[in-house]
């Protein structure tokens, strides 16, 4: 009989157990909570905001953070800055339950686990304009550019039922910055480790009716060899890569809006990216040496626009209309290969308040476009479909009791209709602490490439999963301390099968031939003594496949932060342990990605009344590890900016 998963970081021993049985799982974390004072579900950020904060992410409508049931982090702008971070990957990979992996530096591809829950299982949204790949599943995480996000707001759980396909694993909404009263211009310049420079200027204002937001922003390295050391051999053919794989990128934002009347709003949003970045290709011969590597070049480019018009009728009755579209276009070179994705989307939201009752009623349409060339001999293959979806939701908050429950049901062109539901209850056992329970389904719909390439399979079903998960959080004052007990389980997993005989390719094809189990607990916590704040989160897991009973590749069964931020003499200084066990680099589980620990150390102060620095110095320790097999990381590195902000 197995049992469950002990819990530990860094290189503490412990036995192989898994997650299987939730009674002791929860005992088992809340005693590591009484013990580490961890943070509450709900505020599992940086710096937990105050409860009146409002977020629309969990609901897709404003909410007041108190209200919420579902899991969810908010990060500001003054978090992203102080990170010193140069892509939204890096300053995600600091949250509870989230993990990321890279192969080589920023610029190269980029995957982001949610519970553990495999990229494309992420509902990701800038500005509410919907962010995805037709090719392989997912939002491009290196072509979204840090410099023009605002905030983020990250919700833990599917919410299929709320947005369709591809809410499996959870939802990350990024938002640009809004104009506010009267002109605020900015302009920002950094330098770091492996010859990384950024220069960055906008300006942001309100007047009268009419408010605007404008921000640019250059940013390129010489970066690294993302080869390990152990691939770094010499040799006189050509393919060998003792080079340095940096990156350039340039990106800009415009939000615009207009109040119509009192209670009527027009809002309009641009948002361009484009990173150029070195990558190492793998190149197998038969003759040895196997492998040899080559220089490439990839190019991800990033477009979204997206037009809104927000309605208050009256107290009771308010409308939502919404057109979004965005474009990304992957390719390389010279070993040439693109593939780009175009999403149209159509939204009109109602809602209907009574008191404690909140009714939302939404129609919305998706219309997906793949075109990919893999070689420039190769037929150009070009694909589309679309998705019609209403859905339903009822929210109920009074005293103690907050309740919430949706369905929704989707129309998809090639496959059918597809119905999620999701229902969550919370229950302020006293002023300070709330318990939640909340259970829902979710899917998300095969690629266009999936079904259609050469590698596709037709009849592939819908990933679909049933989650089901039970929270506790307490928060008095400055100190808040939560857990997260959770299963997700899915049917249908779409994995590629290089054992199949009826493809068209001779290499495979994919399958629905997959399940899945993510299960885990969460704990998340901070408290406030004087001016030294403290922070944690750990995170025990284990995603596995159940037909052959293997972890998931490339994700950790433990994974946690330790922070702390220290105010003196108008300083804030900043320490934070990012730490995370082996994992597998395959699905077999024969390459094994070793454990590591970092220390991050950051400093920032106004130096004037307008103008701002932050350092920082990552992986203090120069600790040797990797995310991806076969691909380096960047080692210790810093970086310093300043920013001028007039007050």
């Amino acid at each position: 009989m197995n049992s469950c998963g002990s819990l530990f970081l860094g290189r503490v021993p412990a036995r192989r157990r898994r997650l299987a049985c939730l009674p002791l799982a929860l005992a088992s974390a809340f005693g590591g909570m009484a013990l580490l004072q961890l943070p509450s579900i709900a505020h599992a950020q940086q710096a937990a905001p105050a409860l009146g904060e409002t977020v629309v992410t969990a609901n897709r409508t404003p909410q007041p953070l108190s209200d919420l049931v579902g899991d969810v982090s908010v990060v500001d702008r003054q978090t992203i800055e102080r990170s010193g971070a140069v892509g939204v990957a890096d300053v995600l990979a600091r949250l509870p339950g989230i993990e990321i992996t890279r192969n080589g530096g920023v610029g190269n591809t980029t995957s982001l686990y949610i519970r553990g829950a495999e990229t494309r299982f992420t509902a990701v949204y800038i500005d509410g304009v919907r962010v995805d790949s037709q090719s392989t599943g997912g939002a491009g995480w290196e072509s979204i550019p840090l410099s023009q996000i605002d905030r983020i707001e990250v919700l833990r759980g599917p919410a299929a039922a709320v947005y369709g396909s591809d809410a499996v694993g959870g939802v990350i909404q990024l938002f640009t910055r809004r104009g506010e009263e009267g002109v605020a211009p900015y302009a920002g310049i950094g330098f770091g480790s492996h010859g990384l420079r950024k220069a960055e200027a906008g300006v942001s204002g309100k007047s009268g009716d009419f408010d605007y937001s404008l921000g640019v922003a250059h940013e390129e390295s010489r970066g690294f060899n993302v080869l390990p050391m152990d691939k770094r051999t010499p040799s006189k053919d050509g393919f060998t890569s003792p080079d340095r794989d940096g990156y350039h990128s340039n990106s800009g934002n415009l939000r615009l809006g207009y109040q119509l009347a009192p209670n009527q709003r027009l809002e309009a949003t641009l948002l361009y990216s484009d990173i150029e970045a070195g990558y190492d290709a793998p190149v197998s011969f038969r003759t040895r040496p196997p492998i040899l590597f080559k220089n490439d070049i990839s190019n991800n480019t990033l477009r979204t626009a997206g037009l809104s018009w927000s309605a208050k009728w009256n107290d009771i009755y308010s409308t939502r209309v919404q057109v979004t579209d965005s474009q990304s276009v992957y390719k390389t070179q010279p070993s040439f290969y693109r593939t780009e994705t175009n999403l149209r989307g159509y939204l009109f939201q109602n809602e209907f308040r009574f008191g404690p009752h909140l009714v939302t009623a939404t129609l919305e349409r998706r219309e997906d476009a793949l075109e990919n060339a893999p070689t420039t001999s190769s037929g150009l293959f070009s694909n589309k479909r679309s998705q019609d979806a209403v859905s339903l939701g009822y929210g109920f908050v009074q005293g103690a009791h907050s309740l919430q429950l949706h369905v929704r049901h989707d129309d998809d062109s090639e496959f059918g209709g597809k119905t999620t539901g999701s229902a969550a209850y919370g229950y302020a056992i006293t002023p300070r602490l709330r318990a939640t329970v909340s259970a829902g389904t979710a899917f998300r719909a095969p690629t266009l490439y999936q079904r259609f390439s050469e590698y596709g399979t037709a009849s592939l079903r819908p990933e679909s999963s049933r989650n089901v998960e039970l929270g506790l959080q307490y928060t008095d004052g400055g100190t808040h301390a939560g857990i997260v007990v959770y299963q997700n389980r899915v049917n249908n997993l779409i994995v590629f099968d290089g054992s199949a005989t009826n493809c068209r390719s001779g290499f495979g094809c994919y399958a629905s031939a997959a399940r899945a189990r993510y299960q885990g607990v969460t704990l998340s916590g901070g408290h406030r003594i004087g001016d030294l704040t403290l922070r944690a989160s750990v995170d025990f897991q284990d995603p596995r496949d159940l037909e052959t009973d293997n972890l998931l590749a490339r994700r950790a069964r433990r994974h946690g932060t330790l922070g702390a931020d220290w105010r003196i003499a108008g300083w804030t200084l900043g320490a934070e342990l990012q730490s995370s066990s082996k994992r597998f680099d395959d699905a077999a589980n024969t390459r094994t990605l070793g454990g590591y620990t970092v220390l991050n150390l950051v400093a920032s102060t106004q130096i004037t009344r307008d103008i701002g620095l932050v350092a920082r110095v990552d992986n203090v320790g120069d600790k040797d590890y990797t995310l991806a097999r076969g691909y380096a990381t960047g080692g210790r590195n810093a970086y310093i900016g300043l920013k001028w902000t007039p007050q």
